[in-house]
């Protein structure tokens, strides 16, 4: 295809308007990256409650239509906004989106099969844009490829659009009762979407089956989480699904906005820097802020994180005490009570050691990264993951599980050769997180150089979007080869 591709990427939060996980980040980078000369790409998102006003006040209102929706035919708003080199849409509906959160309501499978029916609508109204491809992220829109194909392939252009599907997180899903699909989808009378959408023995609708049976090709945001969720461990009962459409299938690692984390300029931390040597003050300025001993031959362990069971906080639970006998550890974030009443037990208990942050602070997560000398990332599963690549930007050496994308972000440290970029275990075992991090607290402390050399090679590493934007754009241009 020589005419310029027009791609419509679809998701359901982006920063800065709205943001509560990964998918935000990713929303708010990889369009602008992957835009070029031959394609334009152009972002809808549901005009959330949550946006700024600085934001909403800069829309343009463009026109409104009407949603059909099972028997519903609710109203959308279509505005628009410039930022960024790119073009945000954004549909609006009051009784869907003006809620004081983004997700969490016991009508959330109402609210996003409407989002995705309103943006399958929307692309007869965008002016001077028809999309020639949609690429929808997560279940949020996952609908909407099944829209596509069942209720709009005979309205004029829309049979010639191929659609994407990145999933960033298998976990979320939008499974619901099987009612839904006659009461709020329409499709009960659709053979080929009872058969693709009913999952469990036709016990529940299942929102992102659907979008992987009826996309044209299907992502994840690291390899090797798509090699992953083929298997029965890690696929989340959707395996079978993912066996039988791997020819479509792949994994493209996601990057990091170079330019917010750069420890050269980075406004939140006590001193910039450019190489290793320029993290002492750094350190100094984080251990006395936490109320830990101010030692700078004790490495300081950081976790920045959503407590959850999921980030392997169980296996830091099991080894906390002894690790403690040689490194300083120090915890952020919220998340499940256990975990937070544990991390605050534990600073009761070793007071000077260990800091429990059971809060999240945007400035205080950067200091953490800069002042750190290790950075403890032991997931059961990772899609992809975005704090070790920031951690080897600001030169802290990771230590993880080698899994999904912190297998392909994260080159095991060789003592023999010096070659990697922070130290990893395979197995989701607290001993082996255990060994692997008194392993990189000896050679901290025994071998200053070699660390110093460790830490550089991380930094040196390029986390950028522009090796993602590249696979992407690749991606794009073969669904017209």
């Amino acid at each position: 295809m020589k005419e310029k591709l027009r791609v419509l990427f679809a998701a359901f939060e982006a920063a800065p308007f709205m943001k509560t996980g990964g998918l935000g980040d990713v929303a708010a980078s990889l369009p602008g990256a992957v835009q070029c000369p031959t394609i334009e790409m152009r972002v809808v998102l549901p005009k959330l409650r949550q946006i700024p006003a600085e934001y909403q006040k800069k829309m343009k209102f463009l026109c409104s239509f009407y949603v059909p929706l099972g028997w519903r035919s609710q109203y959308c708003g279509l505005f628009e906004l410039r930022r960024g080199g790119v073009t945000w849409y954004f549909l609006d509906n009051e009784y869907y989106f003006g809620r004081d959160g983004a997700y969490g309501y016991f009508d959330d499978g109402e609210r996003m099969a409407f989002f995705a029916k309103a943006i399958c609508e929307c692309c007869r109204y965008l002016p001077d844009f028809f999309p020639n491809i949609l690429h929808c992220n997560d279940w949020h829109t996952a609908l909407a490829p099944v829209f596509l194909r069942e209720q709009y392939r005979y309205a004029p252009g829309y049979s010639d659009i191929r659609t994407v599907f990145t999933i960033h997180n298998l976990k979320f899903q939008g499974q619901y009762n099987p009612h839904v699909l006659s009461d709020i989808l329409g499709l009960d009378g659709v053979a080929a979407a009872r058969n693709q959408l009913l999952r469990d023995d036709g016990k529940c609708v299942n929102y992102l089956a659907g979008a992987v049976s009826y996309s044209d090709r299907v992502t994840t945001v690291s390899p090797t989480y798509a090699r992953e969720i083929c298997t029965p461990y890690f696929g989340e009962g959707l395996q079978d699904l993912f066996l039988r459409r791997h020819d479509i299938l792949s994994g493209i690692l996601n990057g990091i906005d170079t330019v917010s984390y750069d420890p050269a300029k980075d406004k939140a931390l006590v001193q910039n820097y450019t190489d290793p040597d320029g993290k002492a003050a750094n350190k100094k300025a984080l251990q006395e802020e936490l109320g830990l001993t101010v030692d700078s031959e004790v490495p300081l362990c950081v976790c920045v994180s959503r407590l959850t069971e999921q980030k392997g906080f169980d296996l830091l639970n099991a080894v906390a005490e002894e690790m403690l006998s040689c490194a300083q550890i120090a915890v952020l974030g919220t998340g499940d009570r256990a975990y937070e009443d544990y991390y605050r037990a534990l600073e009761a208990r070793h007071p000077g050691r260990f800091s429990a942050q059971i809060r999240f602070s945007e400035p205080l997560s950067r200091r953490m990264y800069a002042g750190a000398d290790i950075f403890l990332m032991p997931s059961r599963f990772e899609p992809c993951g975005l704090s070790q690549m920031i951690s080897m930007r600001y030169g802290t050496v990771p230590v993880v599980r080698q899994t999904g994308g912190l297998a392909d972000s994260v080159e095991p440290y060789n003592r023999y050769t010096g070659e990697g970029t922070g130290f990893g275990f395979l197995n989701f075992n607290a001993h082996e997180l255990l060994f692997t991090t008194q392993e990189a607290c000896r050679l901290y402390t025994e071998s200053p150089v070699a660390w110093g050399n460790l830490a550089a090679q991380g930094m040196a590493k390029d986390f950028s979007w522009r090796a993602s934007a590249l696979e992407y754009r690749k991606l794009y241009r073969g669904l017209f080869t």
